[in-house]
Formats: C-alpha cells, sequence, structure tokens
C-alpha cells in the first residue's frame, strides 16, 4: 500500500470518520467491552504491531493504547523524541517513511497538528492522533461512548464546555457537527474557541456564553479541562486569574438538567477548574470516561486495520 493512498484511513481529527462510521464503532466497542468484562479472549489483531510516539508525556494515552493493543493480540513499540530521531535533525517525512514499513499502524502525541498530518501523509500504515494541540479526538470518542453507556443516543442533547477555547473544545465543536447535537461554550475574554481551528461548517452547532452557569442551564452534560494545556506552563499564572469563575460546582450541576453527567478528561485539579465535590460526586462518571478511553481506541484500531467486522 503507498503513502497517500485513499485505501488508508487515518484518524486525525473527529470530522474524519462519518456519523454513520461512529455509530458502528460505538457498538463494535459496546462488543469489545463486553468481552473484557466477561474475560473472553478476542484477540483480532494477532501479528499486527502499533507504534506510539510521544513527543508530549502521558498516562491516560500509553495505558489505554498499549494494554488495548496487547488484549487485542498485538504488540507495542514505544518510541519518545529522547530514544528517537523525531527529536533531532531527521524530517518527520523520512520518519514516517521508515516507521510505516516496519509497523502496521502509528499512534502520535505531539504538539502542532501539521506535524501528525505530515507523518500521515508519508505513511503506509494507519495514523491515528493521540493529542495536538489542536485536537484530540480519542478523547471526545471515550466521552461520547462514555454518555451513550450512560445516557443513550447523544443525538439533540447540549453539552457545556466551561473553560479553555483549546484542543478539546474544537474537537467537542467538531462532533456536535458530525453527531447533532450543540455546544454551549463558555471560556475566560482572550481564551475564546476559533471555529476556523475547529473547521466546522455549521456555526449553529453551539452557542457562546459569557457565564459559565448559563452555558450549564439545560445541559445534559458538563465538561473541563484544566485551565493550563500541556505547552503552555509559561502563562499559568495569568490564567488561574483569568478563570477563576470557569470552576464547574455544584451551582452549576444544580441548573443542568437532572440526570446531567460531568466529565473531565483528566488528569484533574480539584479547587481549580471543578470542585471536588462535583468530580467526586454522583453526577461524575470521569472513571468509566478514562477506562472507556482503551475500549473505544480497540474498536478505532480493529475499524482502521481489518475495516467492518461482520
Amino acid at each position: 500500500m503507498k503513502p497517500g493512498s485513499s485505501l488508508i484511513k487515518h484518524y486525525l481529527q473527529f470530522k474524519d470518520l462519518r456519523a454513520q462510521e461512529y455509530a458502528y464503532l460505538f457498538e463494535r466497542t459496546r462488543t469489545i467491552k463486553t468481552r473484557f468484562k466477561n474475560y473472553e479472549r478476542y484477540q483480532p489483531l494477532v501479528d499486527r504491531t502499533l507504534a506510539m510516539i510521544f513527543e508530549k508525556a502521558s498516562t491516560r494515552t500509553r495505558v489505554s493504547f498499549e494494554a488495548g493493543m496487547y488484549q487485542m493480540g498485538g504488540s507495542v513499540v514505544n518510541l519518545t523524541t529522547g530514544d528517537s530521531q523525531l527529536g533531532r535533525a531527521e524530517p518527520v517525512e523520512d520518519s514516517a517513511r521508515v516507521i510505516s514499513r516496519m509497523v502496521d499502524i502509528v499512534m502520535i502525541r505531539t504538539f502542532e497538528q501539521a506535524k501528525i498530518e505530515r507523518f500521515a501523509a508519508h505513511s503506509r500504515v494507519p495514523v491515528i492522533n493521540g493529542l495536538t494541540n489542536e485536537y484530540h479526538p480519542c478523547q471526545i470518542l471515550a466521552d461520547i461512548y462514555t454518555y451513550i453507556e450512560h445516557r443513550g443516543s447523544i443525538q439533540g442533547k447540549v453539552v457545556a464546555w466551561v473553560g479553555d477555547g483549546n484542543n478539546m473544545a474544537n474537537t467537542w465543536l467538531q462532533a456536535a457537527e458530525t453527531l447533532g447535537f450543540t455546544v454551549h461554550v463558555s471560556t475566560p475574554s482572550g481564551y475564546e474557541i476559533d471555529p476556523s481551528v475547529a473547521g466546522i461548517r455549521d456555526t449553529g452547532c453551539y452557542k457562546v456564553f459569557d457565564h459559565p452557569l448559563q452555558a450549564c442551564e439545560g445541559a445534559h452534560l458538563v465538561t473541563t479541562d484544566v485551565w493550563t494545556s500541556m505547552g503552555f506552563e509559561a502563562e499559568n499564572d495569568e490564567r488561574r486569574k483569568a478563570f477563576v469563575d470557569w470552576c464547574v460546582d455544584e451551582d452549576m450541576m444544580a441548573v443542568a438538567q437532572p440526570d446531567a453527567l460531568f466529565m473531565h478528561c483528566l488528569p484533574a485539579h480539584r479547587g481549580e477548574e471543578v470542585t471536588a465535590e462535583v468530580i467526586d460526586g454522583p453526577q461524575s462518571v470521569v472513571w468509566d470516561e478514562a477506562e472507556n478511553r482503551m475500549h473505544v481506541q480497540k474498536a478505532l484500531m480493529e475499524y482502521l486495520l481489518l475495516g467492518r467486522i461482520g
């Protein structure tokens, strides 16, 4: 299979797949997770190798991909910029040409989206975005599956995004446009979302609110992220001041739907972007959400490597 071939399907941002493909992935996730919980051996990826390339540190991304690939019968090669040529002078394009001749699928967690796109353009195998500055599709894939698992279809529902207009927010907008729900966005001044970065066509899939309490009114899901994402640590003090009113608390959850869920991609800072009462409270599903990263990624790798099953 040649680099750039239309037969290669990458997952670089949420809008790379259609609604019908997501319906299939969520159903496969349910089946794969059920087998896992029942201790049923299921290894369709025997003799397949996943290369994981980390330019940003990770806990959940590494564990979920590595454990998931082993559970599916495959093997894993873990690379960081410290022990590969990616952190030195070799062009991304050359690294892609070499690595993709030796493995079957690649996951990259890096900074600029442009870098992962350059890698994918020269890869002979599928490439998955494990996180970039602009997007975090695997996390939103897990979040939406978690919502479906607890509450059913997310179509027509309202998701409240409280906090930074970051890669998570961009990906929620793409998901809303793709799957037919609405995002209520509230960010501090100067940290707004940029619809052009999200690359959405339907501006009706989101609404902007000055106050986070307003964004949470009637929401079926309330979600947030840390105030300072990786790569922006120099802005930490400034951000702590700007975001002080964007802490998801019990008042915000009280104006959401009575059965609203709370999610956070983790790691979380209790007392900053969310109170302990909320993240550790009865509406929080953050631990299911974290586990589901592994299950949705298993379904995703199966789909990218084997196509539809059955």
